[in-house]
């Protein structure tokens, strides 16, 4: 598998939820309603997303996909058992389930939903056209 500057990526979110899965607590925002479950749906589907971006995993279609969403649920246990270890953190088997969730509708949303992708691999600074710089 030749890496890609794609790579990166999920690497750079597990370390960012492994340091976070490390703390005691985490300053949030308060809104009145536990949005824990949300938060794992999101994060998750962020790294299920930008695992399934690697060409290795996209090429191979459903096999990708099924092989993106499992590494992300598998990472989900990981780290729902990491924080058995951590003072003031808990296990939640439901917890696991939106992480995987998560995953999983992320990496569809994916590969189906074309317009869902182009939004997501539009360049940030996108230089400008050749019309404007034939001006």
């Amino acid at each position: 598998m030749k890496l890609s500057h794609h790579s990166i990526w999920p690497w750079i979110i597990i370390l960012v939820t492994f340091v976070a899965s490390s703390r005691s607590s985490i300053a949030t925002v308060r809104l009145g309603f536990s949005y824990d479950k949300i938060v794992h749906f999101l994060v998750f589907g962020l790294l299920a997303t930008s695992f399934f971006r690697i060409p290795y995993f996209l090429r191979k279609g459903w096999k990708g996909l099924l092989m993106t969403v499992l590494i992300v649920a598998f990472y989900g246990i990981l780290d729902e058992f990491h924080q058995m270890f951590t003072k003031g953190r808990s296990v939640e088997f439901n917890d696991w389930l939106a992480d995987t969730l998560g995953a999983l509708l992320a990496s569809v949303l994916y590969l189906k939903w074309h317009w869902y992708r182009s939004i997501l691999e539009k360049p940030l600074f996108a230089k400008e056209s050749n019309k404007l710089s034939q001006r």
